[in-house]
């Protein structure tokens, strides 16, 4: 079901939410910009295989992102984490599970971690892949220029437009050492593909990972 929450800035944001009001609640916190895309059907699959096994989640929207009225330029790593933060609370949250870049974000609750990236290595990516297009272009840009003029002027990379201090934030983005259980299910790493792709066998082993956990 579709749900809203106020994230600290003020902003109401939307949150999709399966399952009942007892038991564990886990906080999904997604992968990000482009490698989002092609996880979002995945993700939310595997919070309704999740419900089945009576396990309740949910997938706030973060400000900025999918149908955020908030401008993603204004955001930073830090108001991403605090609004991860206010999300646990508005939703009583008792577990995190992560994907891919969300584990950037990770709030003071025990849970799971999936493929984790540092928030450096996604941004490296995406300078990587503006570059690239730039070269077929016929306009060559290096990484260390784009990212000198990003941490002054902010950077359109892969359609997103990040300001200024969230390439300064990511660019020094590390993943810190927690409790996060790592989750291996198994199949294709589906944010490698060109185009958004959903694995129902994936999907399910992932949810089953979770459940087991949960009940240890």
């Amino acid at each position: 079901m579709l749900t809203t929450w106020r994230a600290p800035g003020g902003s109401d944001e939307l949150a999709i939410r399966f399952g009942d009001d007892t038991g564990p609640c886990l906080l999904v916190l997604p992968a990000w910009f482009d490698e989002g895309n092609k996880t979002r059907h995945f993700t939310v699959e595997t919070m309704r295989l999740l419900a089945e096994r009576g396990i309740a989640s949910v997938l706030p929207d973060l400000p900025g992102c999918n149908e955020s009225m908030s401008a993603l330029p204004e955001q930073t790593l830090g108001s991403w984490r605090a609004s991860a933060g206010e999300a646990t609370n508005h939703f009583g949250c008792s577990h995190v599970l992560t994907i891919r870049a969300g584990a950037n974000l990770v709030p003071d609750l025990p849970g799971f971690a999936y493929a984790p990236l540092a928030g450096k290595s996604a941004l490296r990516a995406l300078l990587r892949a503006r570059t690239l297009a730039a070269k077929e272009a016929g306009r060559p840009e290096t990484t260390e220029a784009l990212l000198q003029t990003g941490k002054v002027e902010g950077l359109a990379l892969a359609g997103y437009h990040l300001g200024a201090t969230m390439v300064s934030d990511l660019a020094e983005a590390t993943l810190a050492p927690n409790a996060l259980a790592p989750l291996e299910p198994g199949g294709p790493l589906l944010w490698l593909r060109t185009e958004p792709e959903h694995n129902p066998e994936q999907a399910a082993a992932l949810a089953d990972l979770i459940a087991a956990g949960l009940t240890r």
